[in-house]
């Protein structure tokens, strides 16, 4: 019984390693490749990678903190960075109310957005973080048609300096 019992172990260490393996970038997989086992391989990762303890939820806290919105960049993509910042939290067990969240969030929107941010703390009713989204979600389409409709407004009026006086459809 022994002998299948060690080839088992053996089989079923080679595939998680593969697995693990096959997951990494070329890089990572050119530096683990020669681990021992699979455990060892996940001992290594999770030494360098899943930092434990007060610093890696300083730098998760820190990463909220100074993470700024910018008008670049779509909306919607940059609160889909907070929210992933803010899913690390729960993995690190770190918890902060929801209503602290939504308003450090708001802090964060761009300059385009300001006159949103400040509606919205002019809110009197609780809003959570996902209809936070959908609201900016919504802000941003809204900004969108507002600037085609301003382009579209100004190319009519370069026309008219111009001198051209056709009527555009």
């Amino acid at each position: 019984l022994r002998p299948v019992r060690k080839n088992k172990y053996d089989n079923d260490d080679y595939i998680w390693m593969g697995h693990i393996l096959n997951g990494m970038s070329d890089t990572l997989f050119d530096m683990y490749q020669n681990s021992g086992s699979a455990k060892e391989l996940w001992e290594k990762l999770e030494a360098r990678y899943m930092m434990k303890g007060a610093t890696s939820k300083k730098f998760l806290f820190s990463r909220f903190n100074k993470y700024k919105m910018v008008d670049s960049r779509h909306a919607m993509e940059q609160m889909h960075e907070l929210e992933h910042i803010l899913n690390n939290y729960k993995q690190h067990n770190m918890h902060m109310d929801e209503i602290i969240i939504v308003s450090l969030t708001t802090n964060k929107l761009p300059l385009s957005l300001k006159d949103f941010e400040i509606s919205l703390k002019h809110c009197k009713e609780y809003i959570s973080l996902e209809q936070l989204g959908n609201h900016l979600c919504l802000e941003e389409e809204y900004h969108k048609e507002d600037n085609t409709k301003e382009l579209s407004i100004q190319e009519k009026v370069d026309v008219m300096e111009k001198g051209t006086y056709q009527i555009s459809p």
